[in-house]
């Protein structure tokens, strides 16, 4: 009778052992996930001064669309937790789409090889991104299904492992990769 108390203590223990185990390992793809958005947040990040440095001269009257996209990327380099950083990469999507529509009024601007080359770079950088953000939302997802289920829900709070947020465009219209029109080059 013991014998079979300690064998069933120890598939409890065992079971409770592989539950924090994959725990971890969901955790740590979480992280792995977040990493891979970030790297490919800062890449469009450092694209923005050299897109800012090639539409001034042809923008000049413009310069309240730069200055937001400028005060923007200064935002999203600046935010602390996924949810600030959500927000205010939002916002710079927003304002470099507006800033590309901007620039279908410039003939010449659209005909720099350097702005084609910014725009290829950003274009290549966004659909990144959204891979990025589908990768880290899987692992989110497959994380709090297991912070959430029984039993592992008592391992989890046992060890204060807590739901992880989800990466999320909040304005339908962004959920689009940018399109950028080639067709009309001279």
């Amino acid at each position: 009778m013991g014998t079979i108390i300690l064998l069933v203590i120890l598939a409890i223990a065992g079971y409770g052992i592989l539950i924090y185990n994959t725990l971890i390992k969901r955790k740590n793809l979480v992280q792995e996930g977040w990493s891979g958005i970030d790297v490919q947040l800062k890449k469009r990040s450092n694209l923005i001064p050299n897109l800012i440095e090639t539409v001034k001269g042809y923008m000049s009257h413009e310069r309240g669309v730069l200055e937001k996209v400028t005060e923007l990327r200064s935002q999203c380099m600046q935010a602390t937790d996924i949810k600030q950083r959500e927000q205010s990469e939002n916002m710079l999507t927003g304002a470099l789409r507006q800033l590309f529509a901007l620039s279908e009024n410039y003939p010449d601007l659209k005909a720099s090889q350097n702005f084609i080359d910014l725009q290829e770079s950003l274009t290549k950088v966004e659909d990144d991104i959204q891979l990025a953000r589908r990768y880290y939302n899987g692992t989110v997802r497959d994380f709090n299904i297991t912070v959430q289920s029984f039993p592992s829900n008592i391992v989890a709070k046992l060890f204060k492992f807590e739901t992880a947020e989800f990466f999320e465009i909040e304005n339908p219209e962004e959920k689009e990769v940018p399109k950028v029109d080639f067709s009309q080059q001279g």
